[in-house]
């Protein structure tokens, strides 16, 4: 089973990338703020943190694209013993490794996704 089903419930999405394009969103709608010509025009960019799998918004966006960077990878199989989650821009793994070498591995993959600003690696246990 792959990261993605394991921690997510969910086969990869077509066109899934671990670092898409983010989509535009339309901003907030405000009668008081501007006209609504101006607002079918505004669009807001999204948080890296924040990008899903296809570029859209998702809450869970990073957690879910480390999760299809370690699925991508053929050194890092699925662990089952080790969660991935995310606080912000932080991506936190939780759980249990094997050993250091594969944790250092997926400490440099989560770093190689958009967003990720820093990996906690405090909840893992190596052994």
């Amino acid at each position: 089973m792959g990261w993605l089903k394991r921690l997510f419930g969910m086969e990869k999405p077509k066109n899934a990338q671990v670092n898409p394009t983010p989509q535009a969103t339309q901003a907030p709608q405000s009668t008081q703020q501007a006209q609504p010509t101006q607002q079918a025009n505004t669009a807001q960019s999204i948080a890296p943190e924040r990008v899903g799998l296809n570029g859209e918004y998702d809450q869970s966006g990073l957690a879910k694209r480390v999760a299809l960077a370690f699925d991508e990878d053929s050194q890092l199989d699925d662990i089952e013993g080790l969660w991935v989650a995310q606080t912000s821009s932080t991506v936190v793994l939780k759980g249990s490794v094997p050993s250091q070498d594969i944790l250092n591995k997926m400490v440099s993959v989560a770093q190689g996704v958009n967003g990720a600003t820093n990996v906690d690696t405090s909840q893992v246990s190596v052994g």
